[in-house]
């Protein structure tokens, strides 16, 4: 249906799996500079400190890079490198879960299926990342091919290498070295230095790391909840989400501008996600399937979203990472 491309329009405008020295797409070891301590007067001269370079401008808000997110006179989004406080709304969300568990997760916009590559390197026959090298991409958001969602790529450098002399994706071209994808995607949304989101499933993580893109800093976080596997096809898992708003798609200003339906006087939506970290099937890439607002009252588990009407099924796809689950009583 014709409706149904609108609204996708206006949201989405081999080698073992490695078990990285951390959790997802952050820098191996604690430091985020190079380890000038251990190295000669002429190799520090070599490395660059990531302390020191110039940061890359990121805007996550732009025509370029936005979709459900775009800046506009009327929402106040941050501008180019301004922090974002992603613990307000827009960026939170309270649901249900698929026996109605209360769960909140964050929402990191439409993102593609296909993950973008991120560099990991390792000395020629170790197994751990090499020590307070930064990891490498080659796109930010607004550039073509930017993903929240990161395929981990193995890049083994020589023995001697040291760390952070190279920052880039042409640099590891032009040096030569070996590459090769992994089974690994990681979720690791590349957002302006300052930026904050409190919240993590289990304790994980909630710090900004640093990576280099075109031998300038970049700052992103790391959403861990639950491994995440590239499927037969290449592309990044997604898992079904039910929505509704407050205004039905097809309608006169219906769909994700009206916003999400929710409880009188509170943030509680009635939107329902059919896995939870921990679940063979979970991924924080959500197929959205809007259903029929009228059903609002009785639809609050994924067997009452199953009775509603569907309006459309995976009209787009969104990164929204759970961060909380609680079981609740008499639903």
């Amino acid at each position: 249906m014709k409706i149904w491309k609108i609204v996708r329009r206006f949201m989405a405008a081999g080698v073992p799996t490695l078990v990285l020295a951390v959790a997802g797409c952050a820098t191996a070891g604690a430091g985020m500079t190079a380890d000038k301590g251990m190295m000669s007067g002429k190799a520090a001269r070599m490395a660059m400190d990531p302390m020191a370079a110039r940061m890359a401008v990121i805007d996550r808000f732009s025509a370029a890079a936005g979709h459900l997110q775009m800046r506009d006179a009327m929402d106040h989004l941050p501008g180019a490198n301004a922090p974002v406080d992603f613990d307000q709304p827009p960026f939170v969300t309270t649901g249900f879960g698929p026996h109605g568990e209360t769960v909140m997760y964050y929402n990191f916009d439409a993102q593609s299926t296909t993950p973008a590559p991120i560099y990991v390197l390792f000395r020629a026959g170790e197994s751990s990342p090499v020590q307070n090298q930064l990891n490498i991409v080659d796109v930010i958001p607004g550039d073509k091919g930017y993903n929240d969602f990161w395929q981990v790529y193995k890049v083994t450098v020589p023995v001697d290498y040291i760390a952070n002399s190279i920052g880039s994706l042409q640099g590891l071209k032009d040096a030569g070295y070996p590459m090769a994808a992994t089974s690994t995607i990681v979720n690791c949304p590349v957002v302006p230095d300052g930026s904050t989101a409190a919240h993590r499933l289990s304790g994980n993580d909630t710090g900004l790391h640093s990576g280099w893109y075109r031998n300038m800093v970049v700052k992103y976080f790391n959403f861990s909840e639950a491994p995440l596997m590239v499927a037969s096809d290449g592309t990044v898992p997604v898992s079904p989400i039910y929505v509704a708003f407050n205004v039905n798609p097809g309608m006169a200003n219906g769909g994700p501008p009206s916003g999400f339906k929710m409880v009188a006087g509170s943030m509680q939506t009635h939107n329902v996600v059919a896995t939870l970290p921990g679940d063979p099937d979970y991924s924080p890439l959500w197929a959205v399937s809007p259903y029929d607002n009228m059903y609002f009252d009785k639809v609050m588990s994924f067997g009452s979203v199953m009775s509603s009407m569907v309006l459309a099924r995976d009209v787009a796809d969104v990164n929204c990472p759970v961060f909380s689950v609680e079981k609740m009583m008499n639903k």
